[in-house]
């Protein structure tokens, strides 16, 4: 499959670009949120400590406040005025009472309640009563010196926190009296109100919520003491606690943390692990979205830059087929015009042509001289002189009366005349498949079988033969129409071994083939007189072709160079495809026999 190379740079950029970025992407994203992760567990904790540290003021402030209003309430209306100023004035203060412990009697020794303040309810003061019951009040855990802070905050009523202290000890230094105070949830409240996203709030040491930063579940006193981080939060001996967890409710991941107060409630803070990604991951769009952008400006230069790579080289693909084609006259250099690997390849493949253009001509000229076997074959190996014996079918022409002919003509005449008989002859031999090896004045030495040979190299000589009688009578129709005389040929073939291959020197070369092969069908082609046919071949051509001619035995004749007398045959015609012969005949192929040198002729049987 042909993959462009302009498709598969883009492809391989495309691939190392988002291989980069998406790396770099999803380090910088998770370094991103690992630092993140560790910010927000530092200001988490951070945050949680500053509100611990506000709330503890808060309640020393009102436990102080309470310590000496109590002190007030306990010394009856002496001082009331006092009284009034610490505690009625003190819009956070709702409620003050003061109990005296006798073992395990608990008995009230004073209470002050702001009616004004049920008012809005349709309550009185005897509300605090039902509270003290609802509220269970850890009062021995007072009496044993704590401070203790629990949610007083029911339907319907206000919402409030109540404080426990211890008020007066006796010389043994155990406590008589405490003072339980009931504050507005405002106060504690105030620092869990900031906008952040993170939620704050405050439990006391049971995990019931004294403050949210949804005030509604303060005021409903929900229980945290089953929320796993709030119950390892309790667990904790040290003030301190931060941890990973999982939101049981929303099944989401969170940051907690969680700092005890001097008080002995706690502040908790958890961030949602989402809240703090979504900067990550709005870190990681635009990452991805600049990495998109730098992709695809860079897909449009590549484009760019590939087109000016692949153009040039399509065109010299294109400019490759029509040299293969035999067009040598393309020139590259000047339709490739950049100034880079390509242009020097666009020049060398002009120094190619030029090359391939002058081996062109010189195969040309060769093959005029030797034929195309022979270019290609000398062509295709180192030339040197040597040769190879083999099987081969040699053929002779001449002309018959040449000699006096050329006496009376011009040479223009005669070369003229050689040149169009040449021409036809010539090309029959090469359309069968044989080779011209020589013009010997106006005789055709050809040869069938060198330097490539096959196994019907006799059948397509002789046919070359029959073929040559009729390309002659078809000539001589334009010579006699044109006023000039007909020409009579003899043609021989003879089969056997010869030598072929280079003869000459390192300075001179011919290709040609030798031997007695050779010599006989030279003798072959001159008893063509003595028998007044214009072909004959010799029983050796006869054994490789068979009955595919229709054939007669001209008779036998010795010839010089063969100490016996050879059989020669004259060639009638062809054996078709239905079997039966086909008979070629012209008015030049018989004529009247005549004495012949070097020829003696024998008795056929």
């Amino acid at each position: 499959m042909r993959i462009p190379i302009s498709t598969k740079l883009i492809t391989v950029t495309i691939l190392i670009l988002v291989a980069s970025t998406g790396t770099i992407t999803w380090i910088s994203s998770k370094y991103f949120e690992k630092k993140a992760a560790e910010q927000v567990d530092i200001s988490n904790l951070e945050s949680t400590a500053a509100k611990a540290k506000e709330v503890d003021s808060i309640i020393a402030s009102l436990v102080d406040k309470a310590r000496v209003s109590g002190s007030l309430l306990m010394k009856g209306a002496s001082s009331n005025d006092d009284l009034d100023f610490n505690f009625t004035k003190d819009k956070n203060f709702i409620a003050i009472e003061v109990l005296k412990l006798d073992g395990s009697a608990v008995e009230t020794v004073a209470r002050k309640v702001k009616e004004d303040v049920f008012k809005p309810y349709n309550l009185t003061g005897a509300y605090m009563v039902n509270v003290r019951a609802w509220q269970k009040f850890p009062i021995r855990s007072v009496a044993q010196g704590s401070v203790e802070i629990k949610n007083a905050s029911y339907p319907k009523a206000p919402a409030m926190i109540t404080l426990g202290l211890p008020l007066v000890r006796d010389a043994q230094g155990r406590i008589t009296h405490i003072v339980l105070a009931d504050v507005a949830l405002a106060p504690i409240e105030k620092p869990f109100t900031d906008p952040s996203e993170r939620t704050q709030y405050l439990i006391d040491r049971t995990g019931e919520l004294l403050a949210h930063k949804d005030e509604q579940q303060a005021i409903s006193r929900i229980s945290m003491a089953d929320y796993p981080f709030v119950m390892k939060a309790m667990a904790q001996k040290s003030p301190q606690y931060q941890t990973k967890f999982l939101d049981p409710d929303t099944n989401a991941n969170y940051f907690g943390a969680a700092v005890k107060t001097s008080f002995g409630i706690t502040v908790i803070s958890q961030t949602s692990e989402a809240a703090i990604l979504e900067v990550s991951n709005e870190v990681k769009r635009r990452a991805i979205f600049v990495a998109g952008s730098a992709i695809s400006m860079a897909i449009f230069f590549i484009f760019l830059f590939s087109m000016t790579l692949t153009s040039p080289i399509e065109k010299l693909a294109e400019m490759i087929k029509m040299v293969s084609k035999g067009n040598f006259d393309v020139k590259a250099r000047a339709q490739v015009r950049s100034h880079d690997e390509v242009g020097d390849l666009a020049e060398a493949f002009d120094h190619m042509t030029e090359g391939l253009k002058e081996r062109d001509k010189v195969k040309s000229l060769f093959s005029k001289f030797h034929g195309s076997s022979v270019a290609e074959d000398l062509i295709g190996k180192d030339i040197g002189v040597g040769g190879q014996n083999k099987d081969v079918v040699v053929f002779f022409s001449d002309i018959r009366g040449f000699t006096a002919f050329s006496e009376k003509r011009s040479p223009e005449e005669v070369v003229e005349m050689l040149n169009e008989y040449f021409g036809v002859m010539v090309k029959v031999i090469n359309s069968r498949g044989g080779v011209v090896d020589k013009f010997i004045g106006d005789a055709i030495m050809a040869v069938w079988g060198a330097p490539r040979s096959s196994e019907t190299d006799a059948h397509n000589a002789v046919q070359a033969c029959l073929e040559m009688r009729m390309g002659l009578d078809a000539l001589n129709e334009k010579r006699i129409a044109r006023g000039q005389p007909a020409i009579n040929i003899g043609m021989g073939l003879h089969a056997g071994k010869a030598i072929s291959g280079t003869i000459g020197s390192d300075e001179r070369m011919e290709y040609t083939v030798i031997g007695n092969t050779v010599n006989t069908a030279s003798r072959i082609e001159a008893s063509t007189k003595a028998f007044g046919a214009d072909l004959l071949v010799t029983d050796s051509v006869i054994e490789k072709v068979g009955d595919a001619f229709k054939t007669e035995l001209a008779g036998a004749a010795e010839v010089k160079g063969r100490s016996e007398a050879i059989k020669m045959y004259k060639v009638r015609g062809y054996k078709a495809a239905d079997g039966s012969y086909v008979e070629v005949k012209t008015p030049y192929s018989d004529y009247e026999a005549e004495a012949a040198d070097k020829v003696k002729i024998k008795d056929a049987a």
